[in-house]
């Protein structure tokens, strides 16, 4: 919907002087549907869920054409969760995940070690896990110049590898068959397998007329996708023509330090002929040094440390045992749980019958470390477009867990979290309605 009058709109979102623009679009998508999942456990069976196949979003476009080849344009896209009305989003399932605090065995009085247990498990899952700063452009914020030769972007964008493991997914990062439900560490969103934005990035792209076209990005410090690396860079090349849409990615992040931080290698995209629509994808990645540790260290030191010595009375003795053991119990284990070292595949397929699509996903996630938590999610689905703009879908997903691994199915907006047990399978049927604007 092409707007040529929102001086109004625009000062009174931004309170900024009048925006002269000569092309300003206002889009959006409007999502949700209900989910019902088998994972064990206290979460509820039957939940409403925002944003099951694309995260619903309000956002703002504007280009100005400025001649020779020359154009400025600008991205504002805000997340919205429908069920809420908010902009932050948790996992979808309630249940406890137990992968960041595996091998905390507290010494000492049984009330004060069961308290440090919990209060451990509680840090190492917060309610809120999507947009935890509350920003209000939180999926892009983004200011940019196409040139002759290329465009020049700043701000908060998606990353080179993201932009590839979306391409390579057969249910396009949505729903409970998206590659990415099996994707992330066995700690779940805190162990995310790929920097999907990046904030404070400046990126360069190109796209060439034979269909080859390439990006680099590099991150400036409080970059990457939770504004905590030193450094971030990343680049793509990829090949889009001929009914295909291929590529290669690579993100590097740096922890505070500047230490080798979440990297990710990726190739894979998707081939389409006739009515078929076929996607492949191969994936590595590797954590030694998450962003996230001194966060929670920081947490425990600060907050839940003092919190366990006034429960205890602040006696000398549970000083020095809250203050010594427990500390370096908490901290030495979690910092050995935040590891990830994986390798995921995936294949999938899209077969277009009239006005519908069946879908269809087997992927897999080999996890390296010695934990070996191994899960294999098959996914079966319908997309049946009501017009250009509206269509209702349904995903059946089925994730088979191995040893320790807890992945429960979840949605574009929101990770599915966790099933009940370790080792138990989780299970979601979806139906929803999505609507473009």
């Amino acid at each position: 919907m092409k707007i040529k009058l929102l001086a109004t709109l625009i000062g009174a979102c931004f309170a900024a002087p009048v925006l002269a623009q000569s092309n300003i679009t206002i889009y959006g998508i409007a999502d949700a549907g209900i989910q019902v999942s088998r994972n064990g456990g206290n979460s509820s069976n039957t939940k409403l869920v925002s944003g099951i196949a694309d995260g619903s979003r309000l956002g703002f476009k504007g280009l100005e054409d400025l001649g020779d080849g020359y154009k400025a344009i600008f991205t504002l896209e805000s997340r919205i969760e429908l069920d809420t009305g908010r902009q932050q989003a948790g996992n979808i399932s309630d249940n406890q995940g137990f992968a960041l605090t595996k091998g905390m065995n507290f010494p000492g009085p049984a009330p004060l070690a069961a308290g440090a247990l919990g209060a451990a498990r509680s840090a190492t899952q917060p309610a809120i896990n999507v947009n935890t700063s509350n920003a209000l452009f939180d999926r892009t914020a983004m200011v940019g110049l196409v040139t002759p030769v290329g465009a020049i972007l700043a701000g908060r964008q998606y990353t080179p590898a993201y932009e590839v493991f979306a391409a390579a997914d057969a249910f396009e990062t949505g729903t409970a068959g998206t590659w990415g439900g099996v994707t992330l560490g066995a700690g779940g969103l805190l162990t995310a397998n790929v920097a999907i934005r990046s904030d404070k990035a400046l990126q360069y792209r190109i796209q060439l007329p034979n269909g080859i076209g390439a990006a680099v990005m590099y991150g400036f410090k409080n970059s990457g996708y939770i504004g905590l690396d030193d450094k971030f860079y990343a680049a793509n090349l990829r090949y889009k023509a001929n009914g295909f849409d291929v590529g290669a990615g690579y993100n590097h992040g740096t922890d505070q330090n500047g230490n080798r931080g979440l990297v990710t290698s990726i190739i894979g995209g998707s081939y389409t002929t006739g009515a078929m629509k076929f996607f492949a994808g191969v994936e590595k990645a590797q954590n030694d040094n998450s962003v996230l540790i001194p966060v929670f260290n920081a947490a425990w030191d600060t907050q839940i440390a003092p919190a366990l010595i006034a429960a205890g009375g602040g006696s000398p003795a549970v000083t020095g045992l809250v203050r010594g053991p427990y500390t370096s119990i908490f901290k030495t284990n979690l910092a050995n749980n935040f590891k990830l070292d994986a390798i995921s595949y995936q294949l999938g397929m899209h077969y277009t019958i009239g006005s519908g699509r069946l879908m269809g996903s087997i992927a897999r996630q080999n996890d390296r470390t010695a934990n070996n938590n191994d899960a294999t999610q098959y996914a079966i689905g319908y997309d049946y477009n009501l017009s250009k703009r509206t269509d209702i879908y349904t995903v059946l997903a089925y994730i088979k867990n191995q040893n320790e691994a807890q992945y429960a199915p979840g949605a574009a907006s929101a990770p599915g979290g966790f099933t009940g047990e370790r080792g138990q399978a989780g299970k979601a049927l979806q139906l929803g309605m999505r609507h473009r604007f």
